[in-house]
């Protein structure tokens, strides 16, 4: 078959000179067939049939080698292949855009028929740059779905929590969901990737492939993703653009609020855990969001695997020592084929090492829980990285005034400390307690372990255990003022 009008019209695809026959996955220049291989077949099907938009490398490979675990090397040797059948660069066309940090768009109009139907014509911006979801999201439902009703109205909101609690994941979920509700699409802006404040602006415009003043009229949601270590900046930013686009929505994730005009903060909590008391059986212990995500990637990791009645105690166990992290929770899971679930538990101790294998295709920071925490731990200060070193003594929630006696020192006085305390807070590196009790902190169990190893390595480990161990002694006898109250009674 050599002539593209002996195919059925709608099974054939136009763009420049070519006829991609879908259905005989034949391409034609004039009455010439392309050789080309299957796998670019494969890839270019793709990209023609989303032409304008751009596809993710990962979706791209996931899609192109479904059953197969590929490097992101062998995309780009079969995308150089495709630009060479199609003549790119000796002809003058360009059909297949890199778009930096995102992935590949068609950038060709392309027609449906030899009527001339057109299916994209080669000018409109693509609808959106969003990664494709592998896998879905556990335990989030209620709360993405409020804020999808919640984001067109508030204009711009902050998912802030701790590393490896899911933020990125939640916020792309929300934008997943309003891409019909926007007209002029949906963008993600990594921000990982610059340090300098003064990049920021460039780098939005970079990533959406336009102007200010063309941003400015369009009906766009932003994800600005990862905004903690260009705080200052995000803030100036984000308020500089809902002042002059006023159809402009933003969310941002970050680990704490850009404490901008009109922001909206939802603080993202770790995913539920059983408690003790609710063991009774598999049912009830997979009512539990952090069962049902580390039961659903075991079972990706491990055909046939089930939780018994046995594994009960065992799996609660790791959910709770893993602060129900998603992050930590999928890790963990990893490693059910090698440990079994008794093992995995035992393993905990050297959780941080345990959760150092990750997705080779996830980003460097979410690959492991250790690469996540250590991208927001460069960012802090000297100041607030040796605070957080001298915490990790506490095992339990504590009060400030007691963090005061057992922590500082000439260098961090109490007034210092109080406020670099608060810091560390506001940073999503401690936990608020609020009791009748009144305020206390608690630090995550992954993130006392990461804030032990740094202090053990600064060698004032043993100094601030026992300036813990006294204040814990003390705090168990009375003082001599109640003794003498004791007695007066």
């Amino acid at each position: 078959m050599n002539n593209r009008h002996d195919v059925n019209p709608a099974s054939v695809l136009y763009f420049g000179p070519y006829a991609f026959h879908l259905r005989q996955r034949l391409i034609l220049e004039g009455d010439r067939p392309l050789r080309m291989g299957g796998r670019a077949l494969d890839i270019l099907q793709v990209l023609v049939e989303r032409a304008g938009r751009v596809v993710r490398k990962e979706e791209l490979i996931a899609r192109v080698w479904p059953t197969s675990v590929v490097e992101e090397i062998n995309l780009r040797v079969h995308i150089a292949a495709l630009r060479r059948a199609l003549g790119e660069g000796e002809k003058g066309h360009r059909y297949i855009v890199n778009v930096p940090q995102c992935g590949y768009r068609f950038a060709a109009p392309v027609h449906g028929d030899s009527a001339g139907q057109v299916v994209f014509e080669g000018l409109q911006a693509p609808l959106h740059n969003l990664p494709a979801r592998l896998t879905p999201v556990t335990g989030r439902d209620s709360l993405v779905g409020a804020m999808v009703r919640q984001l067109p109205l508030c204009r711009l909101m902050t998912v802030t929590g701790p590393a490896g609690v899911g933020k990125t994941t939640v916020a792309l979920r929300a934008a997943e969901l309003l891409l019909e509700h926007f007209g002029d699409g949906v963008w993600l802006v990594d921000l990982s990737v610059i340090d300098e404040p003064a990049l920021l602006f460039d780098h939005l415009l970079q990533t959406l492939e336009t102007d200010f003043d063309t941003l400015s009229r369009r009906h766009t949601l932003l994800v600005l993703d990862n905004c903690e270590h260009l705080l200052d900046a995000c803030k100036a930013l984000v308020e500089r653009l809902l002042d002059a686009a006023p159809r402009l929505s933003i969310l941002a994730t970050s680990r704490e609020a850009l404490h901008a005009s009109l922001e909206t903060v939802q603080q993202l909590p770790p995913l539920a855990i059983p408690k003790s008391t609710a063991l009774n059986s598999v049912a009830e212990v997979m009512g539990y969001s952090a069962v049902q995500l580390f039961v659903s990637r075991a079972r990706a990791r491990q055909q046939g695997f089930t939780l018994r009645e046995q594994d009960l105690n065992a799996v609660r166990d790791i959910c709770r020592r893993l602060d129900g992290l998603p992050l930590a929770i999928e890790l963990a899971a990893a490693h059910i084929d090698a440990l079994a679930m008794v093992g995995l538990q035992a393993q905990l101790d050297n959780c941080l090492q345990m959760l150092s294998h990750g997705r080779r295709t996830a980003v460097p920071r979410h690959q492991t829980l250790t690469a996540a925490l250590d991208w927001s731990y460069q960012h802090l200060s000297k100041q607030e990285q040796r605070v957080l070193h001298r915490l990790s003594v506490f095992q339990t929630a504590f009060a400030l005034d007691a963090a005061l006696s057992v922590i500082s020192c000439a260098q961090l006085p109490p007034s210092m400390l109080a406020l670099m305390i608060e810091r560390l807070a506001q940073k999503s590196w401690l936990v608020v307690v609020r009791g009748t009790g009144g305020l206390r902190y608690r630090m995550l169990n992954t993130t006392r372990r990461y804030a032990r190893e740094r202090l053990e390595r600064s060698g004032e480990s043993s100094d601030f255990e026992h300036r813990h161990a006294r204040s814990l002694s003390r705090s168990r006898w009375p003082s001599d003022s109640q003794l003498t109250a004791q007695l007066v009674e």
